[in-house]
């Protein structure tokens, strides 16, 4: 039974859940030609019923070339101008605040490496002229730019990896470093110019992952005047329950370490994960865990958990300035200062 405390944290929750600017910054969409893991456009629906303001679309990336990137890129756009009436592509963070406003669920597009952009510092504007606001460096493996967090060895940041994140930042395109190799991140965070992210990688210190963080990167991150945000996977919760009380472990890690206005939520929810565990399981040299034939493979916490994830908040003391920040304001700040 509730107590009279626990039920208005509760209800509070709910009220700040509908009230706040929410922003999920990771969800890999279903992308044509592949195998579903269940991340087809009619489950947007259930993050903006979950409370969702900004979703991070997650497009192309390491796996791709520059024409299938600009294909995808095209694909998306059409998909959401298919669905204006509930959804968005948000350019600039006046449309995130717009879509909350008219209660559509805004969409964010964005890549995970940058073997899309085929060492052609020029598609960087390309790209960002079509909506893609954010890339990952790389992804678990190495690229011309860096290391992956997969590799044994890491030598960080290279020459154009150098150059791209200066052209980036001109440009005005977020840079996140999950995925990417601890040396790398730190060499990147090292050269920033302006804030640089973490979009969904757990903390080491509460559970040890290749894909999660140490203390020194989330500080590094911080220092930017970055973010990093809290991942729902099992591999890198610790949990393969994904339960709300894990979720808050590492996020209250982060804010203890680095306080609540440099930590968000980045989610990357897959709904339907086997067939991601066979894709996994069939790349070694990304995914090293899953060849652990114990291995259980990934499951995900859920959307409908972002409500009891800020009732443990306020349970645990936290301001609802500090919870409204995590949800999704420090994301708006961080959008503010980096996008053109």
């Amino acid at each position: 039974m509730q107590t009279e405390s626990s039920s208005a944290h509760a209800e509070r929750a709910r009220q700040l859940l509908k009230s706040s600017v929410v922003w999920d910054n990771v969800w890999p969409v279903d992308l044509p030609g592949l195998e579903s893991v269940g991340n087809t456009w009619d489950r947007l629906e259930r993050f903006a019923a979950a409370g969702v303001t900004a979703l991070g679309l997650t497009l192309a990336g390491d796996n791709h070339n520059s024409a299938e990137a600009l294909r995808l890129t095209g694909w998306a756009r059409n998909e959401l101008r298919a669905r204006s009436s509930s959804l968005m592509l948000a350019q600039t963070v006046d449309d995130i605040a717009t879509a909350k406003r008219a209660g559509k669920l805004a969409v964010v597009m964005q890549f995970e490496g940058t073997r899309c952009f085929e060492r052609d510092l020029n598609l960087i504007d390309a790209f960002y002229a079509l909506g893609v606001r954010q890339t990952l460096l790389a992804f678990n493996t190495a690229n011309c730019t860096g290391s992956g967090c997969a590799e044994r060895v890491d030598g960080g940041l290279t020459a154009y990896g150098r150059r791209f994140i200066r052209e980036a930042e001109r440009v005005g395109m977020l840079i996140d470093l999950s995925h990417v190799g601890r040396q790398t991140s730190l060499d990147a965070l090292a050269m920033a110019q302006r804030p640089m992210v973490i979009s969904h990688s757990n903390a080491n210190a509460v559970h040890t992952s290749f894909r999660n963080i140490d203390d020194v990167q989330a500080a590094a991150c911080a220092d930017t005047g970055g973010l990093v945000a809290i991942s729902g996977s099992s591999e890198y919760l610790g949990d393969t329950q994904c339960r709300s009380e894990t979720l808050f472990r590492h996020l209250d890690h982060y804010v203890q370490l680095i306080g609540p206005a440099h930590v968000g939520i980045g989610l990357d929810i897959v709904f339907e994960p086997e067939p991601l565990n066979r894709w996994a399981r069939g790349r070694p040299e990304e995914w090293p865990m899953a060849q652990d034939p114990a291995w259980p493979g990934f499951s995900y916490a859920m959307p409908e958990q972002l409500v009891e994830l800020i009732e443990l908040m306020l349970t645990h003391g936290y301001a609802e300035s500090a919870v409204e920040d995590i949800l999704g304001r420090n994301y708006m700040r961080v959008c503010s200062q980096v996008w053109r």
